[in-house]
C-alpha cells in the first residue's frame, strides 16, 4: 500500500480512453490512493460522461470548480489524461477569459507539493496557459509535438518524462508506465 493516505485527482469528460481511465480506477486505488475523478459539473450533482472507443457511461460526482485552494493541499495528485478530455475541459463560454479547468491547473501548478501528471493529448489543456511548460522537458503524443515547442517546451522523445513536480507521458498506451512514475514518485514523498 505505497499511497495510503494520498489522494489523487484525475481529470475526466466524454471521449474518454477507457482502457486508459479503467487502469487507473483500479491501480491506484490498488496502491492504497483516495481517488477522485473531477470535471465540470455545470452545476449538476453528476455528470455521465462515455468514452470514446466503446462508449463506456462513466459517473463523475466532483467538480474541479467546488474545490478551494485549502481542498486542493489534499490532493498529492492531479492528473490529466489523455483523447479528448483536455480539448473538452479547455471549452470556455468567454475566450477572453480562461477555461474553468486550466484555472484550476494553474493553481495545481501553483502548488509545487502536488504531483502534475499530463499524457498523450492532456497537453491540449495547458495551451491557454503555455507559461506552466515553457522552459521544462515534457513529452506528449507525436500529434502535439509542434504544439509542445509552440508552447515553449522542451519536447523530449521519451515515453515518460519527470521535471521535479511534473510526469508527463507521451499517449493513453503509455498509461502504465505514467502510472508507475507516479506512484513511485509520491511513494517517495
Amino acid at each position: 500500500m505505497k499511497l495510503k493516505g494520498k489522494k489523487i485527482g484525475i481529470l475526466i469528460e466524454s471521449d474518454f480512453y477507457e482502457h486508459e481511465i479503467w487502469y487507473y480506477n483500479y491501480r491506484f486505488p490498488e496502491e492504497g490512493a483516495e481517488l477522485h475523478f473531477l470535471s465540470r459539473l455545470w452545476g449538476q450533482s453528476y455528470l455521465t460522461f462515455k468514452g470514446h472507443e466503446y462508449h463506456a457511461p462513466f459517473e463523475c460526482h466532483k467538480s474541479f470548480e467546488t474545490i478551494d485552494d485549502e481542498e486542493l493541499k489534499t490532493y498529492a495528485a492531479i492528473i490529466v489524461p489523455s483523447a479528448m478530455v483536455s480539448d473538452r475541459l479547455r471549452y470556455t463560454e468567454d475566450v477572453t477569459q480562461l477555461p474553468p479547468a486550466c484555472e484550476f491547473l494553474k493553481r495545481a501548478f501553483a502548488d509545487k507539493n502536488i504531483l502534475k501528471g499530463i499524457i498523450c493529448h492532456g497537453m491540449w489543456l495547458v495551451s491557454p496557459v503555455p507559461e506552466l511548460v515553457k522552459g521544462r522537458p515534457v513529452t506528449c503524443h507525436n500529434n502535439l509535438h509542434g504544439d509542445v515547442v509552440n508552447m515553449g517546451a522542451i519536447y523530449t522523445n521519451e515515453d515518460v518524462v519527470v521535471d521535479g513536480d511534473l510526469v508527463t507521458g507521451r499517449s493513453g498506451g503509455h498509461a502504465h508506465l505514467f502510472a508507475k512514475k507516479i506512484i513511485e514518485i509520491l511513494a517517495e514523498r
